[in-house]
């Protein structure tokens, strides 16, 4: 099946949104195939959805929903545990940097790596400044529960970031 608006539409769509896609693929690679693995699966989620994507939400948020679940359901269905980070060098989601910038990256990155699935989606959605709200929509979790996740994952991150 071919979305509406066709191939072009589409991979402007992917275009638009890519680092977005790398970035939460990144989080819960295992390696770097593993990398491509789970960006291609978004991209083919993505694509089997966008005829029934209504425009109700932004499109990034949608996006964000897809890439968010599609991670999470690949892991569940692989029980894929999380042994070794992708090399930030080579992670499209990152881009070149001075030395002192790309170590706090690498380091907020490890950090991030080790928090659950869900804690790790909302940091990372906190840190693209969503709202609330927004986290709530794409998770699917209620308002008040993104609160509490996000602050304990939060405290977590600047325990583990003193230690």
């Amino acid at each position: 099946m071919q979305p509406r608006g066709g191939d072009n539409l589409f991979m402007e769509l992917l275009e638009r949104n890519r680092q977005l896609i790398n970035k939460v693929c990144y989080m819960y690679a295992t390696d770097g195939e593993h990398f491509k693995d789970l960006c291609q699966e978004v991209a083919t989620n993505l694509w089997q959805g966008y005829e029934s994507f209504r425009g109700e939400s932004a499109e990034s948020t949608w996006v964000y929903r897809v890439a968010l679940n599609t991670c999470v359901s690949y892991f569940r269905r692989q029980n894929v545990r999380r042994v070794e980070t992708v090399d930030l060098e080579n992670a499209a989601c990152v881009e070149a940097d001075n030395g002192e910038r790309a170590e706090q990256l690498r380091e907020m990155y490890r950090l991030i790596s080790t928090l659950g699935k869900i804690d790790k989606a909302l940091i990372l959605l906190w840190l693209d400044e969503k709202s609330y709200d927004e986290m709530a929509e794409i998770t699917g979790l209620s308002r008040s529960n993104v609160a509490s996740r996000l602050h304990r994952a939060r405290q977590r991150l600047a325990k583990q970031a003193h230690l």
